[in-house]
């Protein structure tokens, strides 16, 4: 008896840490609420991919404790908003893509969510079944985004392919601007 009741304290002392992995990370967006940051392509970037040689900006536009919205302006390009949302110990990862008129583009709202509790530091979100239904080739994409106090990364890399981008944005440098996502 004393083995199990030692062995149901440990697991869940596990489980309530891991919970806290996920957590974590959601909080760490919070110290960057309405501040803006550049960022620079550190892999993955080609002429004409319509980032290259553009401003790359993100912007921590609202936070709680169940979701974060992070715009990602690429030059005048205010489509992008990457939302992070926080539910029975998983971090989801959706992208929100909108027109100039902020009606949203026909192709939005694809993700996905972490198997597990993560990394306070670090998400990785492997492609939903929403996602492979609305963009088929896309189905063996996995995201990772890491956030530090020095750094945040969005990462994707294609399984199967050569395809992998990645931006690093510098946290201890934050920027003066007035863009706001199309809405």
């Amino acid at each position: 008896m004393r083995k199990i009741v030692l062995f149901m304290l440990f697991s869940i002392s596990v489980i309530w840490a891991n919970a806290q992995h996920s957590k974590a990370f959601m909080e760490a967006f919070k110290p960057h609420l309405g501040k803006y940051y550049e960022g620079t392509i550190v892999a993955g970037g080609k002429e004409g991919d319509g980032f290259t040689g553009e401003r790359l900006l993100m912007q921590v536009i609202s936070w709680d404790e169940r979701e974060v919205k992070v715009p990602f302006y690429v030059g005048e390009d205010k489509s992008r908003t990457w939302i992070f949302s926080w539910s029975n110990n998983r971090v989801e990862l959706k992208h929100d893509h909108r027109k100039p008129d902020g009606t949203a583009d026909k192709v939005t709202f694809y993700g996905g969510t972490a198997t597990n509790e993560g990394l306070p530091n670090m998400q990785m979100f492997p492609a939903d079944a929403e996602t492979e239904q609305l963009i088929d080739y896309a189905a063996y994409n996995v995201w990772w985004v890491t956030i530090d106090a020095h750094k945040f990364t969005y990462n994707l890399r294609r399984i199967g392919s050569d395809r992998l981008f990645s931006v690093e944005f510098d946290l201890t440098k934050p920027i003066v601007s007035n863009f706001k996502p199309w809405r």
